[in-house]
């Protein structure tokens, strides 16, 4: 599947970013990040200051990449989740849809076990918000129209006719 820019559309976005900051605060993790398979961040919830977020994205979908080909080595299709370990923080990535990902930079305050159930029913909410996005972007309306587009023949036959009388 070639990697393209996701486009979200603007009711989708503020319910996604009210499911992040409810994981935030249920984990009590620094920050949760939505960003797509090509790097791009979508959203955020918690404290990104200290983060470069476009360097971050980047490599969370090049880290995501890389590893899908070790999957592919083993036998496996892909990995659902990356999880990076350090001193004093760790980073959790869940897969969405194979389009997207859920980062979530954690310390001490909270456990691998707390935010792994938690990213998990979030994966799964946002696994159906992003089904439904996917529909209306690759024209989820009637006749395979792109949604929204389907204003009837009047409109487009009233709008060339506007037009032609634009270029006269």
């Amino acid at each position: 599947m070639p990697v393209e820019n996701l486009n979200v559309f603007e009711d989708d976005f503020w319910a996604i970013n009210e499911k992040l900051n409810q994981v935030l605060k249920s984990t009590n993790c620094l920050s949760v990040m939505l960003i797509d398979k090509a790097g791009q961040l979508i959203t955020t919830a918690g404290d990104i200051s200290q983060l470069d977020t476009t360097s971050f994205s980047s490599l969370c979908a090049a880290d995501f990449a890389a590893t899908s080909q070790l999957a592919m080595l083993v036998g496996e299709k892909e990995f659902a989740t990356l999880f990076h370990q350090g001193e004093k923080q760790n980073i959790y990535i869940a897969s969405i849809e194979d389009r997207v990902m859920l980062a979530v930079v954690f310390d001490t305050r909270t456990t691998l076990g707390l935010v792994r159930v938690r990213v998990k029913q979030l994966v799964a909410e946002l696994s159906k918000m992003f089904v439904e996005i996917f529909a209306k972007l690759e024209g989820g309306g009637p006749g395979g129209q792109p949604a929204g587009s389907n204003l009837g023949s009047d409109f487009a036959s009233e709008a060339e006719s506007e037009l032609d009388n634009l270029f006269k």
